[in-house]
This record gives C-alpha cells, sequence and structure tokens, in this order.
C-alpha cells in the first residue's frame, strides 16, 4: 500500500503540475500506481489484472490523488519524503513483480524483465500521458536499481534461497542503489557530441 500511495501521489503531483482537471489528476494517479502491475498481469496472462479485481488497490490510488489534488501545495513541500517513498515503492513493486511472474511460471530472465517493468511501468504510462518522453529513458537511475533487486530475486530463486528474506533483501537494495543514485546526481550517460 505504501508504493501505491507513493506512485499515486506522483502521478498526482505531475498531473497537477501539467494543469489537470480533478478528472485527470484522479486518472494519472491511478495510471502511476496500477500501471505497471497492469502490465505485469497483462504479460503472465492474468485476466483480469489482479489490481482491477482488488477495489482497496483502485480505493488508496484514488484517495491518494485525490487529496494531492486538494492539498498539492503541502504535498509538494515533502518532496524528499515523497522520493523516498517512491524509492520504497519501486523495490516493493520491482521485487514483487518478479516474484508473482516466477510463481506463474515465467522463466527467471523472463521474471527479472517483468519485475522491473512492474516497478516502471507506471510511471513510464504517466510520462506518455503527459506528452514526455519517460523519466527512466532520460536520466536518473531508476530502471537500473529496479532490475538490479529483479536479478537479486531471479538470482535467489536459482539458489533455492527462500524467497521472502531475498524478496526483502533485494527491495533493499534497490531502495538503496535509488536513493544513492539521487544523493550523488548519478545519471545514466547520454550520448555526446553534435546532432
Amino acid at each position: 500500500m505504501l508504493g501505491l500511495v507513493a506512485f499515486a501521489a506522483s502521478g498526482a503531483l505531475a498531473a497537477v503540475w501539467a494543469r489537470l482537471d480533478l478528472f485527470g489528476v484522479v486518472i494519472l494517479g491511478l495510471t502511476t500506481a496500477l500501471g505497471g502491475g497492469i502490465i505485469r498481469d497483462v504479460l503472465l496472462g492474468i485476466h483480469p489484472p489482479a489490481t482491477l479485481r482488488t477495489w482497496p488497490y483502485l480505493a488508496v490510488a484514488a484517495g491518494t490523488a485525490l487529496l494531492v489534488f486538494i492539498f498539492h501545495p503541502q504535498v509538494a513541500k515533502l518532496r524528499r519524503a515523497v522520493l523516498l517513498a517512491d524509492a520504497l515503492g519501486l523495490g516493493v513493486f520491482a521485487t514483487a513483480g518478479t516474484s508473482t511472474a516466477l510463481h506463474a511460471g515465467a522463466p527467471v530472465y523472463t521474471a527479472c524483465l517483468i519485475g522491473m517493468t512492474t516497478g516502471i511501468g507506471g510511471g513510464a504510462l504517466r510520462d506518455l500521458l503527459l506528452r514526455e518522453i519517460p523519466l527512466v529513458l532520460r536520466k536518473e537511475i531508476y530502471a537500473v536499481a529496479a532490475l538490479a533487486g529483479a536479478i537479486l530475486v531471479g538470482a535467489g530463486h536459482l539458489a533455492r534461497l527462500p524467497a521472502g528474506p531475498v524478496t526483502a533483501v533485494a527491495a533493499a537494495v534497490t531502495v538503496g542503489i535509488r536513493m544513492l543514485a539521487l544523493w550523488r546526481k548519478w545519471n545514466a550517460p547520454v550520448a555526446k557530441g553534435p546532432f
């Protein structure tokens, strides 16, 4: 639920800054919070997606987006807390997405890619709806952090280690990489030269 709240808040804030109306803010909050899980379930053939069958997910994401719409000046001041919550959501979603894919019988490499997509998918959809190049393709260490956590879950599965502790450690590694990259202002390299 923390991940849902964080992702819904980030999507809703982006919508507020883009001057969308209340409906647009709620839709962007829902898309950011639930998009990665929906993509995961579609890729795994789970129909309808789990987040659309479980009303609390929709209610929490929509409620968060509504609160951000009402209190956006105050939420915007909590930038560091929102970034930390977003990193926690990324770690939880990427590793849980990988575990879900493994339990559905996906090969390890497929499960890792699906896990990464679960973590970054909602944010990419948010950016596309706002007619922007997705942030994960432009800068910041975000998708790499999600993939690192997903790979750790996959490696633990191959080594037949207990899933719970492996998932917790992998989520912590994802959060650690993401927060370290924010603190050190690390970005993925971009092409140099004349264009």
